[in-house]
């Protein structure tokens, strides 16, 4: 095959129908007159890969644009009901699913609450299990009985994206995941969720960390876009960023909860002392107005708390605040500030955003005295730069940005299917996996 500059033809068209998939995901609907110069290829070229997409059910046609004194323009887009998408967001107090079609508009979710929270025990089988489970659920089918791709003639099943808590690690037997704060040590994760045979072997599966997934929802659909330096900050249970900068541009995972802020401070989940994580996680959060006095709602999980705790510290109606719950919440906002700060003289980034569902809910309340305590700590020159704010998408980005995993895996390979291989046999190590695994799904 010829080569161009190391790269085949094959390549070429493959890169030129990713890059005109994309434009039109991102900017789209668009006329071919536009699209090529967004895409930076000629008008021929356009039009060969705009009909090679029609052909393929890919791209359609929506409507069109006048011109002056010319014929209308048509436009063209990404085909929203072509395929199928599924996010999944593995937190410390549940297991949420969703699936999108590729506008990433949801279609269908669930929910299965995690046991033992807090015991630092999440027992793999149980998480793995309400995965399959809930993207059976979603399906409207059981996995299983996904053929060639598709579930119940609906578009074609692209991929399984999965954001979890803790280092993610790629190895030639599949992902695993080092979640030190939930007690798991190099789970196979990928090879209990591939032994049941619930999602057939072709079906791409993506995990990666939840902070990433997060930091690529922002950046992709809510307040990153345009940046091309950004912290995203997942405040929840526990705290995560995702750093993006011009060379990773999709972004990098850090265990920024596990900063030191206080030397000899508190005891962290991880087991060290003086993590951020051990001060201004919710978890950690909650713990420390409990022991200064406060009362948290019986029986109430960490949410509810939270409320609580938001509530006691400014009550409405003219109401006393709580003392205790204004200062642990002002304390809090003082070692996030900290901790922000040393994200800006590390990475300088244009934007800070702050997300997870803890973030969300205590963000209107005491962000700008965050701010405040960033920009106290900080460089002058980097502070003077970075713009900080609340995440865009709500307490579902995870989830939407672990779907965002297999739709960038699409749109890498230029839209083209990938091909349904016969399954391999099971390695005796990944069976007896799969034993455990049916073993341990009936206590969840």
């Amino acid at each position: 095959m010829a080569r161009h500059g190391g790269r085949t033809v094959r390549d070429l068209r493959r890169e030129s129908r990713s890059a005109v998939l994309q434009r039109l995901y991102f900017d789209g609907p668009m006329s071919r007159l536009a699209l090529g110069s967004a895409a930076g290829l000629s008008s021929g070229s356009v039009s060969t890969v705009v009909a090679e997409l029609m052909a393929d059910g890919l791209v359609e046609e929506a409507g069109s644009l006048g011109a002056d004194g010319g014929r209308p323009r048509t436009l063209v887009r990404v085909a929203a009901d072509r395929g199928r998408l599924v996010g999944v967001d593995v937190g410390e107090t549940r297991v949420r699913v969703e699936l999108f079609d590729l506008s990433m508009s949801e279609l269908a979710r669930t929910e299965r609450a995690l046991p033992g929270h807090g015991s630092r025990s999440y027992d793999v089988g149980v998480v793995a299990g309400h995965i399959l489970d809930g993207v059976a659920e979603v399906l409207g089918a059981d996995t299983a009985d996904v053929v060639d791709g598709r579930a119940q003639g609906r578009g074609e099943l692209l991929g399984v994206g999965i954001g979890v808590p803790g280092i993610v690690e790629r190895t030639a037997d599949g992902t695993l995941v080092h979640g030190q704060t939930v007690g798991w040590d190099a789970v196979p994760l990928e090879a209990l969720l591939r032994a049941p045979g619930r999602l057939p072997a072709h079906v791409p599966l993506f995990i990666e960390n939840g902070a990433r997934t997060l930091g690529q929802a922002e950046m992709w659909f809510g307040g990153g876009r345009g940046a091309h330096n950004a912290v995203v900050v997942l405040f929840g249970s526990g705290v995560g960023a995702c750093v993006v900068t011009d060379d990773v541009e999709r972004g990098r995972a850090v265990e920024w909860g596990h900063l030191t802020v206080r030397v000899r401070g508190r005891r962290c989940r991880c087991g060290a002392r003086g993590c951020l994580e051990a001060y201004a996680g919710a978890e950690a959060l909650l713990a420390r107005w409990r022991e200064a006095g406060g009362e948290p709602p019986s029986g109430a999980d960490e949410e509810a708390a939270l409320t609580a705790m938001l509530s006691a510290a400014r009550p409405g109606d003219g109401g006393t605040p709580d003392p205790v719950a204004a200062r642990v919440l002002a304390e809090t906002a003082e070692y996030l500030g900290a901790g922000l700060a040393d994200l800006v003289n590390l990475f300088q980034p244009e934007r800070i955003l702050v997300g997870g569902w803890a973030g969300l809910q205590l963000g209107p309340a005491f962000l700008e005295s965050v701010r405040a305590h960033t920009l106290a700590h900080a460089l002058r020159h980097p502070a003077g730069r970075v713009g900080i704010a609340l995440g865009r998408l709500g307490p579902d980005a995870v989830t939407v940005g672990a779907a965002t995993l297999p739709l960038a895996a699409f749109f890498a390979r230029g839209g083209r299917r990938l091909p349904v291989a016969s399954p391999a046999p099971v390695p005796a190590w990944r069976a007896a996996l799969g034993g455990r695994l049916a073993g341990q799904r009936g206590g969840g």
